[in-house]
């Protein structure tokens, strides 16, 4: 729908793609991209949850290495670039750069003053990190990488975060489940919700573990999730 500049935290800027409903003021979401960069995917999430009701906001999180990266999972020299992107990215500055946006479209005058996150990936680990680092309202993670190495930081989820764990993730193995759900267990805050038989990515639209029903399910917990906290 539109572009939007932020500014960093230490400096510079970078742009975010934005979706706005047809009544205003809103409540915000964050839109945190997988390692493919704000892509058509992440573009087509936004203008959804635009047609629901919400202002939302995926801020390229790549900006540092290299701005306006758009890829797809549709071939290996693009999940080989995606790659090399993931191990570049520095997840310090990112959160960082995720909580500057997000108080920037709190301030925006589109907005309700409320805002949350939802990511998914490599934006689904950093969704964990809004909950546990930002102000942000509430929280959505699907199939967020990495988790088992952050469960030192559930004590500072304070606000309401819904998790969404894939129990065939090929890049969360089963034991890295298995410490997620003990260190997430005792946090009242923290909900969070196993797919049987499903694989990382499941709910990516046109991606090659993308399962209807598991991602209609998911996704209408979601909506449920930010009606009740966002509005």
């Amino acid at each position: 729908m539109t572009t939007m500049t932020l500014q960093a935290p230490d400096g510079g800027s970078f742009t975010g793609y934005a979706a706005a409903p047809d009544t205003i003021p809103a409540p915000g979401i964050i839109v945190i991209q997988e390692i493919f960069g704000v892509n058509q995917v992440m573009r087509d999430i936004c203008d959804g949850l635009a047609r629901q009701g919400y202002l939302a906001l995926c801020p390229d999180i790549f900006w540092r290495i290299e701005p306006n990266i758009e890829l797809t999972d549709q071939t290996e020299k693009e999940w080989e670039r995606a790659f090399e992107l993931f191990t570049a990215f520095n997840v310090e500055h990112g959160v960082g750069d995720l909580k500057a946006a997000a108080e920037q479209l709190r301030q925006h005058e589109a907005c309700s003053g409320k805002v949350g996150s939802i990511g998914y990936c490599l934006g689904g680990k950093l969704a964990f990190l809004m909950a546990s680092r930002s102000g942000t309202d509430c929280n959505v993670s699907y199939y967020g990488v990495g988790l088992d190495e952050l469960m030192n930081e559930v004590p500072e989820v304070t606000n309401p975060l819904l998790m969404h764990v894939a129990s065939e993730d090929k890049f969360v193995p089963a034991e890295a489940q298995a410490a997620i759900k003990a260190g997430v267990a005792g946090n009242a805050n923290i909900t969070l919700h196993v797919y049987d038989g499903q694989d990382h990515a499941f709910a990516r639209e046109g991606g090659n573990h993308y399962d209807k029903a598991a991602a209609e399910l998911a996704n209408q917990r979601s909506a449920e999730f930010f009606a009740a906290h966002l509005r």
